[in-house]
């Protein structure tokens, strides 16, 4: 029973969270939205390592604990470089671009 509870808790935090979330990237200016983009590639950096620590398990019989393991590594891999790319897109948004020639073709 008391495995349940423990489920509905950490599920309730979960929706919490989901809400909060939503609430928080709905409110975020444009201006902003590069560093926290950064912000979060550090944290799915940080999902990275754990995802690599529990895949290193001493305890890990189970084929399915590896395979789980590797999925997460792979999912925050992708999620990690996806992110950064997003990052480097929208910089490049803000470069200045060089302007055009002022060749006028009239005599």
């Amino acid at each position: 029973m008391e495995a349940l509870q423990q489920f509905e808790f950490l599920f309730f935090i979960f929706i919490l969270a989901m809400f909060l979330g939503l609430e928080l990237i709905t409110k975020v200016p444009s201006q902003l939205h590069t560093p926290l983009m950064s912000g979060s590639n550090a944290i799915s950096g940080i999902s990275l390592v754990g995802a690599l620590i529990t895949l290193n398990v001493e305890n890990a019989d189970s084929t399915l604990t590896t395979v789980l393991g590797a999925c997460a590594v792979g999912f925050a891999t992708i999620n990690v470089v996806g992110g950064y790319l997003v990052t480097d897109r929208m910089l490049e948004m803000f470069k200045a671009r060089p302007a055009p020639d002022k060749k006028g073709g009239g005599a």
